[in-house]
């Protein structure tokens, strides 16, 4: 049990720090508008990695802590991005956007109790049993992914 809550609290941890290295990694590039990946800018990126943070993993995190098994739809990040993405939009703004919501999820997650750690979700297309450590693995993962990419894309 000490190995597990040891993990959970370097987890929380790690989403932190990432978040802070994905920032300075986005801002250590010349301009927003770099390519890095494909087609995809620094600023891009950014605004995907904010979107899918705030309204896919850190929803899921947040229904999951405060309802009883959510179900979650699946979500189309290129569908989003055509949608909604805003070139005009600071690139600072961004990251602060991300900041704060990473930072609100770690508040949270620091907050629950223990066992809020198990609690169940649904998703339409990954079916029951989704856990809420599950969705906090997951958006570390996705921002390491980006991470990892503009890291690459620098040298």
């Amino acid at each position: 049990m000490k190995e597990l809550l040891e993990y959970r609290e370097k987890l929380i941890a790690r989403v932190a720090e990432a978040a802070r290295e994905f920032s300075a990694a986005c801002e250590a590039f010349g301009g927003p508008f770099a390519k890095v990946e494909g087609e995809w800018t620094v600023h891009q990126i950014a605004s995907h990695t904010r979107d899918v943070d705030k309204m896919v993993y850190g929803e899921r995190i947040r229904r999951t802590l405060n309802e009883e098994n959510p179900e979650f739809k699946n979500f189309d990040a290129d569908a989003w991005m055509a949608a909604n993405y805003n070139k005009a939009e600071p690139l600072v703004n961004i990251l602060a956007e991300f900041a704060a919501s990473v930072d609100g999820l770690r508040k949270a997650l620091e907050a629950m109790p223990r066992e809020a750690w198990s609690r169940a979700s649904r998703h339409e297309t990954m079916g029951g049993g989704l856990t809420l450590q599950l969705w906090v693995e997951r958006n570390l993962a996705h921002i390491e992914e980006h991470l990892l990419t503009l890291k690459n894309a620098q040298k």
